[in-house]
């Protein structure tokens, strides 16, 4: 049996952790540069307001509601995610971190399922204060469906191991809830007589194969309750990485982009390490803004290759400046740069040329720095180009403190 344990409304949940006046409040939390809602709390559900929806279309409907509003605070959420999968691991040691708020956990052997996923959710709630939901199933695709019904029950825990129960919550899925169906497969299966989950299970194999190929096969599968895809516990290493971000202002300053490359090519070398391997190619790219009316809009990049595959952040923050010096142009105004790390191999496994030395100290270094970077704070070591103001960096002007990762952001408690 598989459990898919779901933080709910992960954000707002973080957010009213550490402010308890949001409790009961209609709450949301905004994207990159206070843009769009990517948040919202049920209060706000329940009054309408769209996931997506920029908030500057609705400030009125905001005001009028006295809707909190807070700016993405990616440091908090990041480090309760991690507190919440780390308690997770404590009832079952499979546990697959699915995303920042969801995991599946392998509950075979268990007797008693329920009694054990209400233990497992009070306790995560005692230890983090993040409440959550649980859907129990023999598949994750059915676990998936008992998490969503499991969210509007009074305790927050549904089993679907009766083939009784599985039909029900089926019946009561829209096609369009299903996980693993999108627009495109939603539209198709709409035409063709499918409105709910049940509908789909009942699929003669052929069609679906023919229709959905293989994958919506295996998908079939699992809602009739037979597991066809497995747990993973160590995701596989990324083909390619990339660091980017909209600015909090357009540039035009060939020093603020080169700040913004600098930080990207260090972020995007870190998370190569951290998945211990090592990359060949760097692309940087710039664009203006595609809505703006004044002038067209610009977008380029350029590529560069080395020699041998490394890791090393001064060897991508150096060739990211010469990749976007060959691209900038003062007469534009740009909203967005990145930072792409492609040709990625796993480390030991990489090509080395005939002449090319193995850069032992450049290993050292980056090993030093992350240690540091790790147990200090990140950015305690950073390279020089990086800047100390970063004046672009995205608005957010209603962050909470980063209450668990710094010590200057701690909570104060007046007794």
């Amino acid at each position: 049996m598989i459990a898919l344990v779901d933080c709910n409304n992960f954000y707002v949940s973080c957010e009213r952790l550490f402010d308890p006046t949001l409790i009961g409040r209609p709450t949301v939390v905004l994207s990159n540069n206070d843009g769009c809602i990517v948040a919202r709390s049920e209060e706000v559900k329940s009054l309408g307001i769209q996931m997506g929806k920029p908030v500057f279309q609705i400030q009125s409907e905001l005001r009028k509601h006295k809707v909190a509003i807070r700016s993405s605070n990616y440091t908090l959420y990041a480090d309760m995610s991690r507190r919440v999968m780390k308690t997770l691991g404590r009832f079952s040691p499979e546990v697959e971190n699915y995303s920042i708020d969801e995991a599946f956990l392998n509950l075979d052997g268990i007797s008693d399922l329920a009694e054990h996923c209400h233990r497992m959710r009070e306790e995560v709630i005692r230890w983090t204060g993040i409440p959550v939901s649980v859907g129990i199933a023999p598949s994750k695709t059915l676990a998936k469906v008992a998490n969503k019904h499991a969210k509007h029950t009074g305790d927050g825990v549904l089993s679907l191991a009766d083939k009784g129960d599985q039909a029900k919550a089926l019946r009561r899925t829209s096609i369009h809830d299903l996980w693993g169906v999108g627009r495109r497969y939603a539209r198709m299966l709409m035409k063709n007589g499918f409105k709910h989950a049940l509908d789909l299970r009942e699929a003669d194999d052929k069609w679906v194969l023919k229709r959905m190929t293989i994958v919506g096969l295996k998908m079939v599968h699992e809602l009739r309750g037979i597991p066809c895809i497995e747990l993973t516990l160590k995701p596989p290493p990324k083909k390619s990485l990339i660091k980017s971000c909209s600015f909090g202002r357009t540039l035009s300053a060939l020093g603020d982009l080169e700040e913004a490359v600098s930080v990207y090519a260090s972020g995007v070398a870190e998370r190569l390490r951290q998945q211990d391997s090592l990359a060949r190619t760097i692309t940087v790219f710039l664009m203006t803004n595609r809505f703006q009316t004044e002038h067209p809009h610009y977008a380029t990049s350029a590529t560069m290759s080395f020699l041998s595959s490394t890791d090393d952040t001064s060897v991508f923050v150096q060739h990211g400046l010469v990749l976007l010096r060959q691209i900038f142009r003062r007469d534009q105004r740009y909203l967005k740069a990145g930072v792409i790390l492609d040709a990625i191999e796993s480390r030991g496994r990489e090509q080395l040329g005939l002449f090319d030395p193995k850069h032992e100290s450049s290993a050292r270094l980056m090993q030093a720095m992350d240690g540091v970077n790790q147990q200090f704070g990140a950015n305690t070591i950073r390279v020089g180009s990086c800047g100390d103001r970063q004046e672009w960096k995205m608005k957010r002007r209603l962050l909470s403190r980063r209450f668990t990762t710094r010590w200057d952001e701690l909570l104060h408690v007046q007794t």
